[in-house]
């Protein structure tokens, strides 16, 4: 047995295999934009994402994506909501104005991570 890029090797006839049951990798937390771009480059970059898979490389770079698209959403629509006027008064005025214009800066602001993020492999 031996350990090489934190995976646990077990010789068998001369090759080494790795032992997947043994390895000491720490979860991931991978959220909603790190699973959605998993899955854009399983389908249009299957090569790039099972080569992240086998090196073991893949839930450390979904976390990274997962992180800067929830850090990038989380500003855009503070950001959107401050420009457009939509504040804590208008939902205390009119609850039902300020759910619409909150949903179209939610739906901008997902476009926006989806090109920029999430179809976006770097």
């Amino acid at each position: 047995m031996k350990i090489q890029n934190n995976l646990t090797y077990v010789e068998i006839d001369g090759i080494n295999y790795p032992d997947f049951k043994e390895s000491k990798q720490p979860k991931k937390q991978i959220g909603i934009w790190g699973h959605r771009h998993a899955n854009y480059l399983r389908e249009f970059h299957p090569s790039i994402y099972y080569t992240m898979l086998c090196q073991m490389t893949l839930a450390e770079y979904l976390e990274t994506v997962d992180k800067h698209a929830t850090e990038l959403y989380d500003r855009l629509i503070k950001d959107f909501a401050e420009k457009q006027g939509v504040t804590e008064e208008l939902k205390a005025e009119n609850q039902m104005l300020w759910v619409q214009k909150m949903n179209n800066i939610a739906n901008q602001v997902r476009e926006i991570i989806f090109d920029d993020v999430i179809f976006n492999y770097k």
